[in-house]
């Protein structure tokens, strides 16, 4: 009767190395499946960063083209509303300019998770006008507003 038990017991072993082979098979595809639409939408998400980050340069430079028409015209005579408007339009193209570098480096971060690190060449760093001064932030570099 002990020969009986141990053949019942040899069958059950195999028949559950055979349920538990197919579990990890399963696993491992919806894994793949999970990593690859997780890559579309890092990927998805990148491509929009790099819309904005457009959109925002091509904003930039229109407040910039018009601050330059807005200074090159000097028949007109600058009232205190005149000047008090250009250092505000001066404001905004420093913020605007801010947002830009932070869109530019959030999606550098992101490209760096989603596909891994790249070396990238240095960037020359923009150049500013001479007569104008602001402070910088000494953690991120960035001006504070």
């Amino acid at each position: 009767m002990a020969k009986k038990s141990t053949k019942k017991k040899a069958k059950k072993k195999t028949t559950r190395k055979k349920s538990t082979s197919k579990r990890p098979e399963k696993l491992e595809t919806r894994l793949i499946n999970n990593m690859i639409e997780l890559q579309k939408v890092h990927t998805d998400l990148a491509e929009k960063f790099d819309k904005l980050s457009e959109n925002i340069s091509h904003l930039l430079a229109l407040f910039e083209t018009s601050a330059r028409s807005f200074a090159k015209q000097t028949n007109i005579q600058m009232n205190d509303k005149d000047r008090e408007f250009l250092d505000k339009i001066d404001k905004l193209l420093d913020q605007n300019k801010t947002i830009a570098k932070g869109l530019t480096l959030m999606e550098e971060k992101m490209r760096e998770k989603v596909y891994g690190p790249t070396t990238q060449p240095q960037r020359a760093p923009p150049t500013q006008n001479p007569g104008y001064q602001r402070s910088t932030s000494p953690k991120s570099g960035l001006p504070e507003f």
